[in-house]
């Protein structure tokens, strides 16, 4: 393929950065710092997925996205991830890029690369979703993740401030199609740090208007973006820490995953570090041992899910560890 026709194909696929301003959205604007820096994910994210879906193979891909700043790399190669699985998603020639890039240049990243499967779900067609669907037992549910945020994000009127909950979801390996629910969920909760501009009162507030058995896996999902996205300062996490309540295992967890999705790709900040200690009570590299150790081998669905029986030990784990919030 010419590199004039891959050009032309990034220009006809690729998202527009417009949909990524707050003011677009239409999400709460703490202020400049918090904006700039929630805008400059959304951008780098489709900045991934250009350079993935423009480029001649993934080594051409991954010197682009190299060249990222390490705080927001991890987006470029999650919005890769998603142009990879749009890829296969739709009838152009070839197939399994997202396979090929899981077993290369992505492996370092492959919690943002599942992610990134989940945003392409939410664009491509139902009948398309079995092309792109990860084989990894375990962190296939990352994709599910990856499209509650994109729902969220996109359809926040309908996701967020009318509170839509997906139900009889068809996913496979869930036999019961109740667990898929609570992953998306999951993927929401991320979403509402963004929606709520990173300012914990506004964030915890959202989490506060859903029914009380979706706030587990929100909050999950809240401390994942708190401590990969950034955007807070200690008080604030702190705050974030008080307002969870008996939430806080979850809001652990998701903490320590995203300690752990940075860590494995070596992209650690001081804000992960914060965070980590704040919400943990470790530093990431504990957390990422944390969640190694918890790991399920092998992996095998029963009653719960091997994903959802590794993130209840996760909880358990380092919930301990974490300080009192303040009064």
């Amino acid at each position: 393929m010419s590199g004039s026709w891959r050009a032309v194909r990034r220009r006809l696929i690729t998202p527009s950065h417009n949909e990524t301003k707050l003011s677009t959205r239409g999400f709460y604007d703490k202020g400049p710092e918090a904006r700039e820096n929630l805008e400059r994910v959304g951008a780098t994210f489709l900045d991934g997925y250009a350079f993935a879906v423009e480029a001649r193979d993934q080594d051409e891909a991954h010197r682009r996205l190299e060249r990222i700043p390490v705080g927001y790399r991890g987006f470029g190669y999650e919005g890769a991830a998603m142009g990879l699985a749009m890829l296969d998603g739709l009838p152009v020639p070839g197939n399994g890029r997202v396979a090929a890039f899981l077993a290369g240049h992505g492996a370092p990243h492959d919690y943002m690369v599942h992610v990134g499967v989940g945003w392409a779900m939410a664009r491509l067609p139902r009948f398309r979703w079995a092309s792109i669907a990860p084989a990894d037992p375990l962190l296939r549910w990352l994709a599910l993740d990856g499209y509650g945020f994109h729902q969220a994000y996109f359809r926040t009127q309908r996701y967020v401030r009318e509170q839509y909950q997906e139900r009889d979801f068809p996913w496979p390996g869930d036999s019961t199609r109740r667990y898929a629910g609570h992953v998306i969920d999951q993927g929401i909760g991320r979403a509402l740090w963004f929606v709520g501009g990173t300012d914990p009162a506004v964030v915890a507030d959202l989490v506060d208007g859903f029914a009380t058995d979706r706030r587990p896996d929100l909050y999950s999902g809240v401390g994942l973006a708190a401590c990969y996205a950034g955007g807070a300062d200690e008080a604030e996490l702190l705050t974030l820490l008080e307002r969870a309540g008996h939430y806080r295992p979850q809001l652990a967890q998701g903490a320590a995953f995203a300690a752990t999705a940075r860590v494995e790709a070596d992209l650690v900040t001081p804000h992960t570090e914060l965070a980590t200690k704040l919400l943990c009570g470790l530093t990431p590299q504990q957390a990422a041992e944390v969640c190694a150790q918890a790991r399920p081998t092998p992996v095998v669905d029963d009653r719960l899910t091997a994903y959802e029986v590794w993130r209840r030990q996760i909880s358990e784990r380092v919930a301990n560890g974490a300080p009192e919030a303040r009064t």
